[in-house]
């Protein structure tokens, strides 16, 4: 009699299992940012495959083999080349001051600090800056979209990976010839920067409980401080002052270009 009532159970367990878990895949994709979080997720798991297989195990032989000033040897010399593109953006921003400290980096650097081995610039006192044509768009009040993960390369949005293509266009290196020296030093680059993380990635597998969440709401965070220098998004500051509508919907409208977390980090993983 005990085993054909639990029998009878099972079923209503088994749907009492899938309906909590088709709530929680309803509340996964309920971030207004990220309505393509499936999708995402996806792409998410792959690259932490492919991180986890190569990326990762060579970032950490080159950080454990190479001499620490080599590696710094390599990081400014392409650090010198996206100074090139940096001073561009920040001059069709109509930022004139760093774009012509970004154009006296390239010229300092490239010459004096041996084609940008060497960052003579930031040692007298040029400060380096990072700016790329989807922080261009953005800056001229386009809005960044969904967020949008791109296999291989990571966390973006819609927006940049529109201005992608003329990034990857604007890159001296893309040109360098021959061909197998151009794909040398890509795939040395990608080392370099993927090295550059290595702590940083190992203390988010260790405090994260979603690192697809944790990863997303940061990106989003830090890409639209990257967009306004520090500052407020200027539809974010209207809405406080109250040039909005009052209601929540409209509200979240002016926060719609670039949306901070929607879900709560422990304190536990936010002071680490």
């Amino acid at each position: 009699m005990l085993e054909t009532v639990s029998t009878r159970k099972l079923p209503l367990r088994a749907a009492a299992l899938a309906a909590c878990a088709l709530a929680l895949a309803g509340c996964a994709t309920n971030n207004p940012a990220d309505p393509l979080e499936p999708y995402n997720r996806a792409v998410f798991q792959f690259n932490d495959a492919v991180d986890r297989a190569a990326l990762k195990p060579a970032a950490t032989a080159y950080k454990r083999v190479l001499p620490g000033f080599v590696q710094t040897g390599v990081n400014n010399f392409f650090g010198n080349m996206s100074d090139v593109w940096t001073a561009a953006n920040n001059l069709m921003q109509g930022k004139g001051e760093q774009g012509m400290s970004d154009v006296t980096r390239v010229a300092m650097n490239s010459t004096f600090g041996l084609l940008g081995v060497l960052d003579i610039a930031s040692e007298a006192g040029l400060q380096k800056h990072n700016e790329d044509f989807g922080q261009t768009l953005g800056r001229w009040g386009v809005p960044s979209g969904p967020y949008f993960m791109l296999p291989i390369l990571g966390p973006s949005t819609i927006r940049d990976t529109a201005g992608l293509p003329l990034d990857l266009a604007a890159d001296p290196w893309n040109y360098k010839d021959p061909v197998h020296v151009r794909n040398m030093g890509t795939a040395l680059r990608i080392v370099d920067k993927r090295a550059e993380i290595l702590d940083a990635s190992n203390l988010l597998e260790e405090a994260a409980l979603d690192r697809y969440v944790f990863i997303r709401d940061g990106f989003l965070q830090r890409r639209e401080s990257q967009v306004f220098d520090g500052e407020a998004n200027p539809k974010a500051k209207k809405a406080a002052a109250g040039d909005a509508p009052s209601d929540a919907g409209s509200i979240r409208s002016a926060y719609a270009d670039d949306p901070g977390p929607t879900q709560p980090v422990s304190s536990e993983t936010a002071s680490k």
